[in-house]
């Protein structure tokens, strides 16, 4: 099981990836619904982060899925 700090380390190498490779995905990334908190005080924990990471990573891949079928 990942510890948050690695979970945190992940998404911050994947943004960068995705900043610096695809510059075009990463303006879209303020637009991601899992970034916007539903609640006035969002409790961010673990489960939450392992989320955002997936989302990222899925979020990649259909991109590149796109892109490869254009």
């Amino acid at each position: 099981m990942k510890n948050l700090h690695n979970i945190l380390n992940q998404i911050t190498q994947l943004t960068s990836n995705i900043e610096t490779n695809y510059p075009e995905l990463y303006r879209s990334l303020d637009e991601n619904p899992i970034t916007l908190p539903v609640s006035k005080h969002p409790q961010i924990d673990k489960k939450v982060m392992e989320e955002y990471l997936e989302s990222l990573k899925d979020l990649l891949e259909r991109y590149l899925e796109e892109e490869k079928n254009k």
